[in-house]
């Protein structure tokens, strides 16, 4: 059989909100009762105390006192003032105790039942007391002729009147009380179906395993989450976010705008529409971005995802320069074929000398470019890369140059600094540099590449059109290009890489007229700060 399931989070506080008005209004009711019943009572104190202090100071009524006869004057004055004062009962009696007056005429002329001692010695008091029309609260007071008492005065009201009283007091607390109850009931009913809305009518066990799960994922996942309340403040991040993005520990709760990111970075993050798969460079890492607004009631937020794209990205450029270097070598196999099928028909024509001529001629221009890069570069990676360089230039018509002064012996370079970083640089520069003199009259790519004061001199040169110093900041900007769109990511990752090493670029016009890259690494046993 299975297990009933634990009633929802908003169904237990709608329960204990309403026990808890229940308990609060009935608590309110009990006290309002009590406070009324000492307030009636006080109010019967009070009222009976007056009359009879008002009897006892009437000077008709000492006359009547030193009279022959005080019941007959003093029966029908005592019960005038019972009726107009709506009192229990009037009793006038002398100091022995026998009454002079009572409201059952049977009554009179017997003994007083009560405490008639503290009037005898001059206090007017009060007490409950059980007498002849049953329990009443009532006062006594001593009626006085200059110094001497001459009687008491006993006036009251019943405690069954004063429970009547109290009685209809009740019903109008209790029908307070019920509203109260309804009222209460109707808004914790409105507050906990919210609740219940916001909560899926989930119970507490499963709202904290939720927000176990929630903060395990959160943490567990590489990719970067950051969410944005619609305010565009950071409501949410984890750790992978906080890395890619290079943000301080106390980001939560500050804006987009005030995490000092890329502008174009930014300018994502406050987009209202949607991105997808965008690429955005930080100051060290390649990021995607992806972006999707949300709407929670009245506010509307956007939830961010980020992927680190910077390896990725590397191993690309690798695979374009290695299907450079294949394609190259292609067009040197067919381009060899041709010259062999050359020195082959002129040997067939008789004609050697000339075959030999052809083939050394060819053989020696070739070896010159490998044996000017093999002396002067020692280093396996560069000299690799520029030979592979030198190959695609030569395919469309660009002569790529080592300077003279280059020299980079073997062992030079240390560990921090990674040949795949090289490999970007050098890279990105040497193709924008063959893009920009491919087609001219002469052209050409002059590369430098040298060690010096513990540092790598890496300088690219190129004989096109040159770039316009009034964008001279931009060049190194994403989407940046000369050519079509799409494009201008090189430069970029030029910049990111020598600022990830703890080097500088800079750009300058060159010898020929074009465009000259200078990049300088220091060559540091450490990594960079």
């Amino acid at each position: 059989m299975r297990a009933p399931r634990p009633r929802s989070l908003a169904g237990q506080l709608f329960a204990m909100q309403v026990v808890l008005v229940a308990a609060v209004v009935a608590g309110c009711a009990v006290f309002s009762y009590l406070t009324a019943h000492r307030q009636a009572e006080e109010s019967a104190r009070r009222q009976a105390t007056a009359v009879a202090r008002a009897v006892a100071y009437a000077p008709s009524v000492r006359t009547a006192v030193l009279g022959p006869d005080p019941s007959a004057a003093l029966q029908p004055y005592a019960e005038q003032v019972r009726r107009d004062s709506a009192v229990a009962f009037v009793t006038i009696m002398d100091p022995q105790g026998i009454r002079w007056t009572h409201p059952d005429p049977g009554r009179i002329g017997e003994e007083f039942l009560g405490h008639t001692a503290p009037a005898l010695a001059g206090v007017t008091f009060t007490e409950t007391y059980t007498g002849t029309l049953g329990p009443s609260v009532r006062v006594v007071t001593p009626i006085k002729d200059g110094r001497t008492i001459i009687g008491l005065v006993s006036a009251g009201i019943t405690v069954e009147r004063i429970d009547a009283q109290v009685r209809r007091r009740l019903a109008a607390l209790i029908a307070v009380a019920l509203a109260a109850l309804a009222l209460g009931g109707a808004g914790t009913y409105v507050i906990n179906a919210r609740l219940r809305r916001h909560t899926h009518g989930m119970n507490a066990a499963e709202l904290s395993r939720m927000h176990d799960y929630h903060q395990a994922t959160l943490h567990a996942v590489r990719e970067g989450l950051l969410m944005l309340d619609g305010r565009r403040r950071i409501a949410l991040v984890n750790d992978g976010a906080r890395e890619l993005l290079g943000l301080p520990p106390d980001a939560v709760g500050r804006g987009v705008a005030e995490l000092d990111l890329p502008a174009p970075l930014t300018g994502a993050l406050l987009a209202a529409e949607p991105r997808v798969d965008e690429l955005h460079l930080t100051a060290d890492r390649i990021v995607v971005v992806n972006t999707r607004p949300v709407s929670s009631g009245e506010q509307r937020g956007t939830v961010v995802t980020l992927r680190d794209h910077t390896e990725l990205q590397a191993l690309s450029g690798e695979l374009d320069s290695e299907r450079g270097f294949t394609q190259a070598l292609r067009s040197q196999a067919h381009e060899a074929a041709n010259r062999l099928h050359t020195v082959v028909s002129l040997i067939e024509l008789g004609r050697v000398d000339e075959a030999v001529e052809f083939a050394t001629a060819e053989l020696e221009l070739a070896q010159a470019l490998t044996d000017q890069v093999v002396d002067a570069v020692a280093e396996p990676v560069l000299a690799a890369l520029l030979l592979g360089k030198a190959a695609q230039a030569n395919e469309r018509g660009v002569e790529l140059v080592l300077a003279e002064d280059s020299r980079i012996d073997d062992g030079l370079l240390p560990d921090t600094l990674p040949a795949r970083d090289l490999v970007t640089v050098l890279g990105n520069l040497i193709d924008n540099a063959v893009d920009a003199a491919q087609g001219g009259e002469r052209a050409r790519v002059t590369v430098t590449a040298s060690t010096a004061a513990g540092e790598l001199l890496l300088r690219v040169a190129d004989t096109g059109a040159g770039i316009d110093p009034a964008d001279a900041d931009e060049v190194f900007r994403r989407g940046w290009s000369t050519k079509s769109a799409g494009r201008g990511l090189g430069l970029a990752l030029v910049q990111q890489t020598v600022r990830r090493d703890g080097g500088t670029v800079a750009l300058a016009e060159g010898p020929d007229g074009g465009a000259e890259f200078t990049v300088r690494l220091p060559l540091r046993t450490e990594g960079p700060a």
